[in-house]
C-alpha cells in the first residue's frame, strides 16, 4: 500500500481539536477561559496548580499550555523550566498568563523559553484567544 499520499500526521481536523492545558488557580477566571476556548473548538483540561500541570502535560499531551505564574505548590516559572528541560515536553507552546507585570518577571519567563507573556490586567479574553490561535497556527 502506498502511504506517500496519506495526510500528514500533524493534521488535526475538526475531529481532533488542538489540546490546551489551562493552569489557573482562580476558579472564576479559569471558568471564563474554559468556556471561551471550548466555544472556539479547543479541547481543554484545567488544573489548579503547578504540580498537576506537570503531570497533565505528560498524560494529556497538550499542544499549548496557558500557564499562570503565582500558584500553589509549584510556581509557573518552575513549571516552565521543568517543561523546557523534559524531552517529551520541551517543544510545547507555552503562554504565560499572569498578574505579574514587572519587566524582570517577563525577562525571567523569556530566559526560561516562554512563547508568549500576557499580563492579565492588560489583555481581554479575545486577545488571549488570538494569541492561542496564533501559536497553534489556527487563525
Amino acid at each position: 500500500m502506498d502511504t506517500s499520499q496519506s495526510p500528514s500526521a500533524d493534521y488535526l481536523g475538526p475531529l481532533h481539536p488542538k489540546r490546551i492545558l489551562l493552569v489557573e488557580d482562580d476558579d472564576a477566571l479559569a471558568n471564563v477561559y474554559l468556556t471561551r476556548l471550548q466555544a472556539e473548538g479547543f479541547d481543554l483540561r484545567r488544573v489548579a496548580n503547578g504540580e498537576e500541570a506537570l503531570a497533565s502535560a505528560m498524560s494529556f499531551k497538550p499542544d499549548l499550555v496557558l500557564l499562570d505564574v503565582m500558584m500553589p505548590k509549584v510556581s509557573g516559572f518552575d513549571v516552565l523550566d521543568i517543561l523546557r528541560n523534559t524531552p517529551e515536553t520541551a517543544g510545547l507552546k507555552v503562554i504565560m498568563l499572569t498578574a505579574l507585570s514587572q519587566d524582570s518577571d517577563k525577562e525571567r519567563a523569556e530566559s526560561l523559553g516562554v512563547d508568549d507573556y500576557l499580563v492579565k490586567s492588560q489583555v481581554v479574553i479575545a486577545d488571549v484567544v488570538d494569541r492561542v490561535k496564533h501559536h497553534l497556527d489556527t487563525e
